[in-house]
């Protein structure tokens, strides 16, 4: 059976030379399958193969391989990487050439020696794939380089070849360096990921490779150290900063019982955590494959970009051809025009183009992770930039899901015995309004109760001094006229109402509500300021729903709807032309999550069903993720706009000049590498947070 391995990738700059890349693996003996994640600089292959056969194959562009569970090493600066040795000589000869060249002239043979050695030696691995590809008619920017620094020393411009090549060395690394700097991100978070833990085996604690710890295990985490696995609490309190994960920069309070996930930070107090997840397993390797995932799948804008550069080469290189050939025909000189044709195909070298949309998303999609945000790929990405409409759950998403008591009206003024009696009733009735009540009583202590029950649907009673008292909905009840009036005089608006008393009397009643996330007001308020629709749909009762939909300005209220009607509503919005996203905590909204044009999802942090659900899933579990993400959005699509503006402008630019006669090669490279260098530095603008 073959086996399967992952590795990480370094140098790999181009999705031309990651194309090539998996060709030069396929190719190997053994090798049964190869998937390139070019995004995330990732290689999955199945089969028998070495790290050094794969370096092999990767060896036309510098391309280092290494085993997935090996951390990467120190990078080598740019003077001491071995790899940049010939463009370094052919620099200097270049600069040589050019100091000939004012004392002994641009003609002179040794001027000439100069600049063709500085050619050999900073292209020859450019020469060598440019005639590999040119002899299987696949015309890729070596092709077209090739062609042109050849076509150049035949004309005898040796000085322009030379530079052409310390240029397009240059772009090339720019190049690199966007891939590198936009992959930094998710890089970051595989860094995060501790190596080793303290484990408990017997008495004694021993260090482990943390993907040996086992679910049940106890380990402890130290002062200052990262948490090695996600666990729970079952020993000491700390603080623990759990940016890493969430995003948030607040360190949150650890006890027994609590929580704690793989790649967070323990600031203060000593902990014993049990493992309750293995290391493939944990909220940190999860948000690193599906960042990872995310970025290998394109998005539509990147898609429409490599289709059309399928056709943009040839077409340059047809532009190139009639350039030559036409003018002659009228008496234009040949010489002059082949410069200008070889100007032409230096010009169309399609990297910038290439590079516009996955630099940006590739960038935009890790600086989301690095903040809490989880975006499954580029094609949600960009959906969320065109969203019109946005669907609200209730409960847990505008709410946060803990009813609480805001207020109590006594019929009769309560005794402390009457107190105990509903503290003893409710304490372990199980249901969210019961803890609310709990709550909501202080100096409170159980009684002895008989005959205690649990009513469906209506409350829960019991026996107490030979008097049954029992508490729950009004329908519980026989109330009489006198009660009945005071009931509906007292009505709150948006609250739930639990009654307490015994079958014929009312003594007391509670108003809950279910309180709302300290962001919401704020996020619904930006979200109609932008022209954005906003909807609640809720199984809340209307009264409540319409109570919570006025007081945050929310567009439309629909309530008493069960998961299908959610369905249904997000289908009908969808064929009245709406592009609508959907907001919940991933559980029961997941039918409506998945229709929607773009799901989101709360509370990553807690539930892993949110970051299977959802397009996109707020770690942090703060709504006001969702007005950045929308933002975010917009400013990757403009971002895109401009690059493939700019890719395609400049070049535009300097084809035109061949109507003049002006293109040279000095002209034409500049074009190329700075395109490159524009979208590069315009994509990496990403990385800056815009609140």
């Amino acid at each position: 059976m073959s086996k399967e391995e992952t590795y990480r990738l370094e140098g790999l700059s181009c999705t031309n030379c990651a194309a090539k890349f998996v060709k030069n693996i396929e190719a190997i003996p053994g090798v049964d399958t190869v998937d390139l994640n070019f995004g995330a600089a990732k290689l999955n292959v199945t089969g028998d193969v070495t790290v050094e056969q794969l370096e092999a194959a990767g060896k036309f562009d510098h391309i280092k391989v290494r085993p997935a569970n090996v951390k990467r090493t120190k990078k080598v600066p740019f003077y001491k990487n071995k790899a940049h040795l010939p463009f370094a000589i052919a620099l200097i000869l270049f600069l040589a050439g050019l100091i000939t060249s004012f004392n002994v002239g641009e003609d002179s043979l040794y001027t000439k020696v100069i600049f063709i050695t500085a050619i050999a030696i900073g292209g020859y691995t450019l020469f060598i794939e440019g005639m590999k590809q040119l002899f299987k008619l696949n015309f890729d920017m070596n092709v077209l380089m090739t062609i042109a620094i050849i076509g150049a020393m035949l004309i005898g411009e040796v000085q322009e070849g030379a530079m052409v090549v310390l240029l397009f060395a240059i772009s090339e690394a720019l190049e690199g360096y966007a891939m590198e700097k936009s992959r930094d991100s998710i890089q970051s978070l595989i860094d995060l990921t501790p190596e080793v833990a303290l484990k408990r085996i017997g008495n004694e604690y021993a260090e482990v490779a943390v993907e040996d710890l086992s679910i049940g295990d106890v380990v402890r985490i130290l002062p200052g150290k990262k948490v090695p696995i996600d666990g729970v609490v079952i020993n000491g309190q700390s603080n623990v900063n759990q940016a890493s994960i969430t995003g948030e920069s607040i360190p949150v309070s650890k006890s027994k019982a609590d929580e704690v996930y793989s790649g967070t930070l323990n600031e203060s107090g000593q902990l014993e955590v049990r493992v309750t997840k293995r290391s493939h397993e944990t909220k940190l390797a999860k948000m690193i494959h599906l960042v990872e995932e995310a970025q290998s799948e394109k998005a539509p804008t990147q898609k429409f970009v490599d289709k059309f550069a399928k056709y943009y080469t040839p077409l340059i290189m047809l532009i190139a051809l009639l350039v030559i050939v036409i003018p002659p025909l009228f008496g234009g000189d040949f010489k002059h025009y082949l410069y200008q044709g070889l100007s032409v195909l230096v010009v169309g070298c399609p990297c910038a183009l290439v590079v516009s949309t996955p630099v940006a998303i590739v960038t935009a999609i890790g600086s989301a992770a690095r903040r809490g945000i989880l975006i499954k790929g580029g094609i949600h990405l960009e959906n969320a930039g065109h969203i019109d409409t946005i669907a609200f759950d209730k409960t847990g998403t505008l709410t946060k899901g803990e009813p609480v008591v805001v207020e109590r009206v006594d019929f009769t003024e309560l005794t402390q015995d009457e107190k105990n009696v509903i503290y003893t009733l409710e304490k372990d009735a199980g249901h969210p309004l019961s803890k609310a009540i709990v709550n909501s009583l202080t100096d409170c202590e159980t009684v002895k109760l008989t005959d205690y029950e649990v009513v469906t649907a209506k409350g829960v009673q019991g026996i107490y001094k030979d008097k049954k008292y029992r508490i729950g909905q009004q329908k519980f009840f026989n109330v009489n006229d006198s009660d009945a009036q005071k009931l509906a005089e007292i009505n709150r608006n948006g609250a739930t109402k639990v009654l307490f008393g015994t079958q014929a009397r009312i003594i007391a009643v509670f108003f809950i509500q279910d309180t709302l996330r300290d962001e919401s007001i704020d996020v619904v308020r930006r979200l109609n300021k932008e022209g954005i629709e906003t909807l609640m749909i809720t199984g809340d009762n209307k009264a409540v729903a319409d109570a919570i939909g006025n007081t945050l300005s929310i567009t439309r209220v629909h309530s008493e709807l069960l998961p299908e009607d959610k369905l249904k509503l997000i289908k009908d919005y969808q064929q009245k032309g709406s592009h609508i996203a959907m907001i919940g905590d991933g559980v029961n909204d997941a039918p409506a999550l998945a229709q929607a044009d773009v799901g989101f999802s709360m509370g990553g942090a807690a539930t892993d069903t949110a970051i299977e659900t959802a397009d996109i899933t707020f770690m942090k579990d703060d709504l006001s993720d969702l007005p950045k993400v929308i933002r975010l959005s917009k400013r990757t699509l403009n971002i895109i706009k401009q690059n493939i503006g700019f890719a395609l402008g400049l070049k535009l630019i300097a084809i035109l000049l061949v109507i003049p006669g002006w293109l040279t090669l000095w002209i034409a490279i500049f074009a190329d590498m700075g395109a490159t260098l524009l979208v590069t530095l315009n994509s990496l603008r990403l990385l800056r947070h815009k609140e």
